[in-house]
């Protein structure tokens, strides 16, 4: 289960010259800010397991719910960027960002790998869709060494909304709409849960990367650093 009803879902590629520093920001200044916001309770970062994952780097932030990540408490982060954030920004790329409200989230826990699906539905077949698309995320949490599955829906209004942060900024993409995040001891764990999901056409053509944890950061303190 994820530890909300709000999510903030971020893929990125960082340039070479910029790998040490970002390391270094999203360690000891950028996730203890972000989880210090009121209404975020988890950080957690993942590196691709491949070299046919792309981007690199998947970051997840799980909040108690959507309006924490539409309210002014995180915009005001957004708008008041650190220089350190400014400064190690400017070496991503390929960075696709959705906030998202959690659809539904199966599961017995956190896993050591994540498998994200970045993929679009129809807005006249939503309806019918989703519900058994959810079945299908439920039946696969229940696989072995999977732990958890969860489906996320984008608002592509809040999510493409100009912040400070995010002025100027050439390496963002357009946002995934939809989101399946499937959890799992291992990588070599999802392949039973991807033939259940690709049974769904709008899957099949879906993005698809594996990712191995790296970092997880819970509550802290509302500052940088």
């Amino acid at each position: 289960m994820l530890a909300g009803e709000g999510a903030v879902a971020i893929w990125n590629d960082i340039a070479e010259a910029g790998r040490a520093e970002f390391y270094a920001w999203h360690l000891h200044e950028h996730m203890p800010e972000r989880v210090g916001i009121p209404g975020f309770v988890r950080g957690r970062r993942y590196r691709a397991a491949d070299g046919a994952t792309q981007p690199e780097f998947f970051t997840l932030y799980e909040t108690s719910s959507f309006q924490v990540i539409q309210g002014s408490d995180y915009l005001s982060r957004l708008n008041d960027p650190t220089e350190w954030t400014r400064a190690t920004t400017a070496h991503f790329q390929t960075t696709t960002r959705s906030l998202a409200r959690v659809v539904a989230s199966h599961g017995v826990g956190s896993g050591g790998a994540m498998l994200t699906m970045r993929f679009d539905i129809a807005d006249d077949a939503v309806h019918d869709m989703v519900p058994r698309l959810t079945s299908a995320m439920e039946a696969a949490a229940r696989l072995p060494r999977i732990s958890g599955a969860h489906l996320l829906r984008s608002d592509a209004g809040v999510s493409g909304q100009s912040t400070t942060e995010s002025k100027d900024r050439k390496d963002l993409l357009a946002p995934a709409r939809w989101v399946v995040l499937l959890e799992g001891c291992d990588v070599d764990a999802f392949g039973a849960a991807l033939a259940l999901l690709r049974e769904f056409t709008e899957l099949r053509e879906a993005a698809v990367g594996g990712y191995m944890h790296e970092y997880t950061r819970l509550k802290t303190a509302w500052q940088a650093g």
